[in-house]
């Protein structure tokens, strides 16, 4: 795959690929995300429970992105995760309540307020992403780092599309 000057994707296939094995590799990719999407929603889940025992996983995956991209306001966490306002809505209340998330006013706005991790959640999340670094390291030792740093690029990759693609969907995208 490659990038052209409008910042699509263009797919590249080996000219010998016949349209099956092409077929078939999206077949197989498909299945493969599918697999790894279940297991990172029952991570997640598991995570969130660390985290706190009466929080829930989505709620584990908006702490993370308020901690790697916040301060963001709620309407930013609809548009970047693609759920739904109350859904939103009702992870921040819980996160607020358990102390894990504090809403402030926005600099840019002060009748809008934006949030970010408290001290408590901040710290919390980094001990549960440093445990997570840790398993992913063993998991892959036998991994050569050029393979990992590749798996990671893709894995980029596939998120900017993701990310393009829920911008367009969204309300005025």
């Amino acid at each position: 795959m490659t990038g052209n000057p409008g910042g699509t994707t263009v797919v590249e296939w080996d000219v010998g690929s016949t349209g099956a094995e092409q077929h078939e590799s999206f077949v197989r990719l498909e299945r493969e995300i599918g697999l790894l999407l279940r297991r990172s929603r029952a991570i997640s889940a598991r995570l969130a429970r660390e985290l706190h025992p009466d929080l829930d996983g989505a709620a584990y995956g908006l702490l993370a992105l308020l901690a790697d991209g916040g301060p963001l306001r709620a309407s930013d966490l609809v548009a970047r995760l693609g759920l739904d306002k109350s859904t939103v809505s009702r992870q921040v209340s819980s996160l607020v309540a358990l102390g894990m998330v504090d809403r402030e006013p926005d600099p840019a706005d002060g009748r809008a307020q934006v949030l970010r991790p408290s001290a408590e959640g901040a710290a919390r999340l980094s001990g549960i992403r440093e445990a997570r670094r840790a398993r992913w390291e063993a998991d892959l030792s036998g991994w050569p780092a050029d393979d990992v740093a590749t798996l990671a690029e893709l894995l980029a990759r596939l998120n900017r599309i993701g990310e393009a693609r829920e911008a367009q969907a969204a309300p005025g995208g």
